[in-house]
């Protein structure tokens, strides 16, 4: 489970991200992705602007056109998760950004190490 701090949650954020936010697109998994220094215009007015300029938020979205079954969903999610989390702990994720990955088809039934490569291949792109 990813720390709650670390989860994008807000409606606000969402669109955010959907709004100025850009594709980086992989074999497994897409990635929508935000630097929240380029949009400081758009910062929450009640809010510390470094606090929320240093901020990560992650999300992760597995939609019924991958699998119509809940099981396979929740079970890719479940491994992006664990491969973010452990990530994190290890500091391999620059603050600042708004991630959310978006998985494909293709990676319904892939091991974590496949997944894990994947993952790491698009956060790599982000530098």
């Amino acid at each position: 489970m990813l720390p709650k701090e670390n989860r994008l949650t807000k409606i606000r954020d969402f669109n955010l991200l959907f709004k100025y936010g850009v594709y980086i697109s992989g074999r497994l998994l897409d990635l929508k992705l935000l630097k929240l220094a380029k949009i400081s215009d758009y910062f929450p007015k009640k809010e510390d602007p470094q606090y929320f300029k240093n901020q990560l938020l992650v999300g992760i979205s597995v939609g019924i056109k991958i699998s119509k079954k809940a099981v396979v969903r929740n079970k890719i999610k479940r491994q992006i998760r664990e491969i973010l989390r452990l990530s994190l702990q290890k500091n391999e994720i620059m603050p600042g950004y708004y991630l959310l990955f978006i998985a494909k088809k293709e990676a319904v039934g892939k091991e974590n190490l496949e997944l894990e490569k994947e993952v790491k291949s698009l956060l790599g792109k982000i530098r």
